[in-house]
């Protein structure tokens, strides 16, 4: 039973068929990304407004990654959209995160300790890579 699963699941990844298992991997992501968001940006006392943007989006976008494994239309249209949101706002958080860093006494003059207790430099990735996902079940085959 569970050798099936796992060898049509293998067969539907070769031919290129991930619609749905990708649209799953972005609804289950976005929440548990939003609650460590949520947790670290609350240390920062969410003093940038950007910082609110990901726990806005994460919502539209778990509802779009459900709507993508139940209707390949959904899967097609809303999903790839608010998932090239919330890339998008990873990409913005990378760069504020930058200037994060920067603006930090000593700045990048103090490389190591502004790494470590600055803002996570690569952390926003993360929001691109969930949004990445989003708009690449857009692209893939459904499932059989």
């Amino acid at each position: 039973m569970v050798g099936k699963l796992i060898a049509k699941s293998v067969a539907n990844i070769r031919e290129g068929r991930m619609q749905k298992l990708l649209a799953a991997s972005t609804a289950l992501s976005a929440p548990a990304l939003a609650l460590e968001i949520y947790l670290e940006h609350y240390k920062g006392s969410f003093g940038d407004k950007w910082m609110w943007t990901p726990l806005w989006l994460t919502p539209p976008l778990t509802a779009a990654g459900i709507a993508g494994v139940v209707s390949p239309k959904a899967a097609r249209t809303v999903l790839p959209l608010f998932g090239a949101l919330y890339a998008l706002d990873g990409l913005i958080g990378i760069y504020t995160h930058v200037r994060g860093i920067e603006k930090r006494p000593g700045g990048f003059h103090e490389t190591q300790y502004n790494l470590v207790m600055g803002p996570p430099l690569l952390a926003p990735g993360s929001l691109a890579m969930v949004g990445g996902m989003g708009v690449l079940a857009g692209i893939m085959k459904r499932e059989r």
